[in-house]
């Protein structure tokens, strides 16, 4: 009888389920982009402190520009960011300019166009009602106002309100700190002499920059070869990280020797194999006080599983809404055949079609083409035992957003 494989989703969660959160550590306000804010953040001002003018023009009391045409007296001129010392009467008016403050007395703004001014006198030609192109006390936000809530990943536009409440340093999620370690006699560094049975390591560096795209630090330990003790020694300086991922060793074999290594330093393994392609040898469990994550050897394999697994445990770790990879509904841009027991994620692109989202799978799918995944915007999901399936079926997504850049 076959070997019941764990569900993704199950995997997910376990992997989830204990991760701790990261602390806080405060950084100055141009390092915080990108960073996850760890309080909410309220404003020390009110904004704009007083009432000021949204326009070039004249604040006048609304009473005295109700009929039109009619003379003003010019008693003041307020330039923007400066304040009237007085207070408007009857019949008068000073002539104000964008962002400066509302003289006493008055309550609305005639802009220029709507003017003739000859001297200290100006004959408004429109009326203005009360409030009319003024920008109220508080009309944007108020002191002591939360405006920005903890698990927020800031972009520029929330670095920018930041700096509008007078906060110049803000309290920040620590970046989790990820070891990579990679695993094989085969695997040679880019730009290595290389032997007739080399493969060029790839999987570090993809992982690298997932890592920092979701916010982590990663933490290159180098790669082992296919030695228990090597493998063991590599693996004993992840502790002190917040977790630790390798990459290769973790399928069926008599040459898979993480486990065995990672029993030397004390592993408690959660869980070996789940129902997916690729990625099915995942490998979880804990490292005394470092969670373990074991990724397959293959390229796409590896890189899938940091996309639905050691993604979201980031954002776990941040205390973001991350957790769960954002699936959608896309039209199938070619027939499918039915799927077996394993959830599958396809590489596929991304098109447009008479206002339809088209996702067309690429037709070789093999775990070693990372060509195909660079290529690719999105991995199609096909559940387990699906049927086959024709072009213009609805299929769910993952989009494989090529842009980290969060403003």
């Amino acid at each position: 009888m076959s070997k019941s494989l764990m569900p993704v989703a199950e995997a997910r969660q376990r992997i989830l389920a204990n991760l701790p959160t990261m602390g806080s550590e405060q950084v100055a306000l141009p390092e915080a982009h990108g960073r996850v804010l760890a309080e909410d953040i309220a404003s020390r001002v009110t904004q704009p402190p007083l009432a000021v003018s949204a326009m070039d023009g004249y604040a006048v009391r609304a009473a005295d520009v109700g009929t039109v045409p009619v003379d003003l007296t010019i008693v003041g001129e307020v330039p923007a960011g400066g304040f009237f010392d007085g207070s408007l009467s009857a019949g008068q008016t000073v002539r104000i300019f964008t962002g400066a403050a509302l003289p006493a007395g008055a309550d609305a703004i005639v802009i220029q166009e709507d003017t003739d001014r000859d001297g200290n006198t100006v004959t408004v030609k429109e009326s203005s009602a009360a409030g009319r192109y003024v920008r109220k006390a508080g009309l944007d936000f108020a002191e002591g106002e939360v405006l920005l809530k903890a698990g927020t990943i800031l972009s520029a536009r929330d670095i920018g309100l930041a700096a509008a409440m007078n906060h110049p340093w803000l309290q920040v999620r620590r970046k989790p700190r990820i070891a990579l370690l990679a695993t094989g006699d085969e695997i040679k560094l880019p730009g290595e002499d290389l032997g007739p049975t080399s493969i060029v390591s790839s999987n570090t560096f993809a992982l690298e920059g997932l890592i920092r795209a979701a916010g982590g630090e990663p933490i290159t330990l180098g790669i082992a070869v296919d030695d228990i003790a090597a493998i063991r020694d590599l693996a004993a300086q992840a502790r002190g990280t917040d977790m630790l991922v390798t990459t290769g060793g973790a399928s069926v074999g008599d040459h898979d020797l993480v486990q065995e290594a990672l029993a030397e330093l004390g592993l408690e393994l959660d869980f070996w194999q789940i129902a997916m392609r690729p990625g099915k040898p995942l490998m979880f469990g804990q490292l005394g006080d470092v969670p373990m994550l074991g990724f397959p050897g293959n390229p796409v394999s590896s890189m899938v599983c940091g996309i639905l697994f050691l993604k979201p445990a980031l954002a776990q770790m941040l205390g973001t809404d991350e957790t769960e990879p954002a699936r959608e509904t896309a039209t199938l841009g070619a027939d499918l055949g039915e799927n077996d027991r394993r959830e599958d994620y396809l590489r596929a692109t991304l098109s447009h079609e008479d206002g339809k989202l088209i996702a067309t799978p690429f037709p070789k799918q093999d775990s070693s083409m990372f060509s195909r995944l660079a290529a690719a915007d999105c991995l199609m999901i096909r559940e387990p035992h699906a049927p086959a399936a024709k072009a213009g079926d609805a299929v769910e997504i993952v989009r494989l957003d090529g842009s980290h850049l969060k403003v």
